[in-house]
C-alpha cells in the first residue's frame, strides 16, 4: 500500500472518497469538504491548510482516507486546547502548527478515519507518528470520531478526551403532542407557553429542501447566519459561496427553515440530515423576538424529525438550556497525541477530566423533563 497527502480535497474524485463511507453521514462527504475549500472558508490563509491523507493499494484502489488540516490556531474546533497551547508556549516552544483531523466548524460525532482494513488504518497512524517527530508539530488531534477506531488509536499512544452534548431522541412519536405526553405536566405547560408566545407574535415557519434551495434562497439566508457572528464582533467562519456550493452538490442533505412575520422572513436556520439524524447547524435573527430561538432551532427541528421518521436530533454543541427541553446528555470523544513532556501532562489531566465529564452527564439527567417511570 502507498500513502499520499493531498493539498486539496479536489485532488481525489468525489466518488472514490465517498465510496469509503458506509453511511450517508453528510459532514465527511466529498461535497461538504470541497465546498469548505472551494468557497475559501477553509484555506491556509484562514489557518486551515488542507493536508488530507489517502491510502491506495497496488491496484490504485482507495483503501483509507483521513480529513486532515495543518492548523495555525485553535478556533472553529469546539474541543478547547487553549490552555495546552499556553503551557507549551510558556516553555519556550511553538504550539502551532498542529495537525487536526476533523470536519471544520462541525462538532458533530461521526466517522473520521475511513479505512477498509486495519492495515490501511495502521499506515495512516504510522505516517502521523513520523510527522509528529519530523514536521515540527506540537501534536495531533482527532475530533468527534465514532468508536470504531478507538482500539487502534489507544494502541498507538493517543489519549481520549470526553465531552458532553445534548441530543433529542425521537422514540416513535406520532406528533409533537406525543412527545409532550412523555413529559411531566409542569414541563408540558412550559413547552406550550413557549410555543404560544411565538404564535402570538404572528410568526409562522416555512421549510425548504432539495430543488427549492436556489441562489436567491441562499442570498436570503446568509445575512441571518452572519448576524450571529457579527453580534459578537466576530467574522463568520463560512463565506456566502459555501452555502451556494453545498446547495448544488448536496441538496438532498439540506433542510432550511425561515420564520415569517407579516410576509417577511425574520429568522432562519440551517440543518443537515442523513437517514437517521437531523443536525442543527446555523441560525440567525436580525431582530429580537420572544422565544423565537427555541422555536426555530429546537421545536421546529423536533417536529421535522417526527415528520421524517428520524431517530435523533443533534442541535449543536453546548447549551445546558437544551436539557429542560428534552435533549439528553450524550458523551462525545476526541483523541490526542502530543510532543513530550506535554503529552504525559495532558494524559494525566484527562484521567480526572473524563471522570468529571461522566459525573456531569449523570447529574444532568435529573433536569430532563420526562415523567418518571417505576
Amino acid at each position: 500500500m502507498k500513502i499520499r497527502q493531498l493539498v486539496r480535497i479536489q485532488d481525489i474524485p468525489g466518488n472514490q472518497w465517498d465510496g469509503l463511507l458506509d453511511c450517508d453521514y453528510p459532514f465527511l462527504r466529498h461535497g461538504f469538504l470541497a465546498a469548505l475549500e472551494d468557497s475559501g472558508s477553509v484555506c491556509a490563509e484562514r489557518g486551515w491548510e488542507p493536508a488530507h491523507l489517502v491510502v491506495f493499494d497496488e491496484a490504485d484502489q482507495l483503501q483509507a482516507a483521513l480529513p486532515l488540516y495543518r492548523k495555525m490556531h485553535s478556533y472553529g474546533e469546539y474541543v478547547f486546547d487553549f490552555q495546552w497551547a499556553q503551557a507549551w508556549e510558556r516553555s519556550g516552544r511553538d504550539y502551532y502548527p498542529k495537525y487536526l483531523a476533523a470536519v471544520p466548524f462541525s462538532p458533530v460525532q461521526g466517522p473520521r478515519l475511513l479505512a477498509r482494513c486495519s492495515q490501511s488504518r495502521a499506515l495512516i497512524l504510522e505516517f502521523l507518528d513520523q510527522e509528529l517527530s519530523q514536521a515540527g508539530l506540537s501534536g495531533m488531534h482527532l475530533l468527534f470520531n465514532q468508536d470504531d477506531g478507538n482500539d487502534a488509536l489507544e494502541a498507538a499512544g493517543w489519549v481520549q478526551r470526553l465531552g458532553c452534548q445534548f441530543h433529542w431522541f425521537n422514540r416513535g412519536y406520532a406528533g409533537f403532542d406525543d412527545f409532550l405526553g412523555a413529559c411531566n405536566s409542569r414541563k408540558r405547560k412550559n413547552f406550550r407557553k413557549e410555543r404560544l408566545a411565538v404564535t402570538e407574535q404572528g410568526i409562522s415557519f416555512h421549510w425548504l429542501a432539495g430543488a427549492e434551495l436556489t441562489s436567491t434562497v441562499w442570498d436570503q439566508f446568509y445575512p441571518f447566519y452572519a448576524a450571529t457572528y457579527l453580534k459578537r464582533g466576530q467574522h463568520p467562519y463560512l463565506t456566502p459561496e459555501f452555502f451556494q456550493m453545498l446547495g448544488e452538490s448536496m441538496p438532498e442533505s439540506i433542510r432550511l427553515v425561515f420564520a415569517r412575520q407579516e410576509g417577511r422572513d425574520v429568522a432562519g436556520a440551517f440543518f443537515l440530515a442523513d437517514q437517521d439524524s437531523l443536525y442543527g447547524r446555523y441560525w440567525g435573527c436580525l431582530e429580537e423576538y420572544d422565544r423565537l430561538h427555541f422555536e426555530t432551532c429546537f421545536y421546529q427541528g423536533m417536529e421535522r424529525c417526527i415528520a421524517e421518521g428520524l431517530k435523533r436530533f443533534d442541535a449543536g454543541a453546548q447549551g445546558e438550556h437544551k436539557l429542560i427541553r428534552g435533549f439528553e446528555p450524550v458523551l462525545t470523544q476526541s483523541w490526542h497525541k502530543l510532543q513530550e513532556p506535554l503529552h504525559d501532562a495532558v494524559a494525566d489531566f484527562l484521567v480526572g477530566e473524563r471522570e468529571g465529564v461522566k459525573a456531569y452527564q449523570l447529574d444532568a439527567q435529573q433536569y430532563l423533563p420526562y415523567r418518571q417511570t417505576e
